[in-house]
């Protein structure tokens, strides 16, 4: 008899357990060809949270995986690799911040979804990239701001909606990666492309873009764009979706300051996870995220009243 392939066990084991497989954009394009939803924060927090599967599997990174957990606290949700972490998240210390928090009283605080539980848990809002801009804007203007860990996001926030925030300053180690002089020596290679950049990206390259949002939404400009080619100042996962979106476009990832395996910026923690680890995952129920309840409790408050905006 022959054996099954990797992917076949894979969706007997997900169909068996009753389980959904959740990606970001990020992972490689096996594990993003075999998930139920493949999505940015803002999609993957909707799906998990209306998903009636038992097994939540997320292909992702913690946070991601922690967000989930909020949302679902009777299901059981599996990662694939625990060590599958986010410099962002890493930059923002949950007791550090809370004392940030205090040193701005009567604030309210919101935070980048890119953050841990403990963090979530002190804040008013959770937002995403997607919805940031709608959120801030849905406060009164007098209404003083904290925004976190993310102060690239942060400061392109504030131009956007004109709102004075009071920013942490953390970062993601890969849209700090990119290079302002190599992106134009790349757009005098091709001055018809269009730069698409995400707005975790530095200053500069922002200054640069023709237009800036999240992942989900680079992918809708793109598709729906009459320009037949573009550079992506993003984690390059996201190309592999984007070229089935747009078979007929020329794209091109952004250059990084230094990268000895490719000449994009990639995130390592995303490139963790791997098929091989998702079906171990899958089948022994293991690696599972757990939430202390009452960080649970509390971090649920924010990220239902983004939800409720969002919707």
């Amino acid at each position: 008899m022959r054996e099954l392939t990797i992917t076949q066990k894979i969706l007997e084991l997900k169909k068996e357990k009753n389980a959904i497989i959740l990606a970001h954009y990020y992972q490689e394009p096996a594990i993003q060809d075999i998930a139920d939803f493949v999505g940015d924060s803002l999609g993957l927090s909707i799906e998990a949270a209306k998903t009636n599967a038992d097994i939540i599997v997320f292909a992702g990174v913690y946070f991601m995986a922690e967000t989930a957990k909020i949302l679902n606290p009777a299901k059981k949700v599996l990662l694939p690799d625990l060590n599958a972490g986010c410099s962002l998240a890493d930059s923002c210390p949950s007791d550090a911040f809370e004392n940030f928090i205090h040193l701005h009283p009567n604030h309210t605080v919101i935070t980048y979804v890119n953050c841990s539980a403990e963090v979530k848990a002190l804040s008013d809002i959770i937002c995403t990239s997607a919805n940031a801009k709608k959120l801030i804007e849905s406060l009164p203007k007098e209404e003083p701001i904290v925004f976190g860990p993310d102060k690239n996001l942060g400061k392109y926030l504030i131009n956007e909606t004109g709102r004075e925030l009071v920013l942490w300053q953390g970062a993601c180690m890969v849209h700090e990666a990119f290079s302002v002089d190599k992106l134009k020596a790349l757009s005098k290679q091709f001055p018809n492309a269009d730069i698409v950049a995400h707005p975790e990206s530095e200053t500069p390259i922002l200054e640069m873009a023709n237009y800036i949002g999240s992942t989900s939404g680079m992918i809708n400009y793109i598709k729906n764009s009459d320009c037949p080619e573009f550079i992506i100042a993003t984690e390059a996962g996201i190309l592999y979706q984007m070229k089935k979106e747009v078979p007929g476009k020329l794209l091109i990832p952004a250059p990084a300051v230094e990268n000895n395996t490719c000449a994009c910026s990639e995130c390592p923690y995303m490139k963790m996870n791997t098929l091989e680890k998702l079906y171990r995952c899958l089948r022994d129920e293991t690696p599972e995220v757990n939430v202390p309840e009452i960080t649970r409790k509390k971090a649920l408050i924010p990220l239902r009243r983004m939800l409720e905006i969002s919707a």
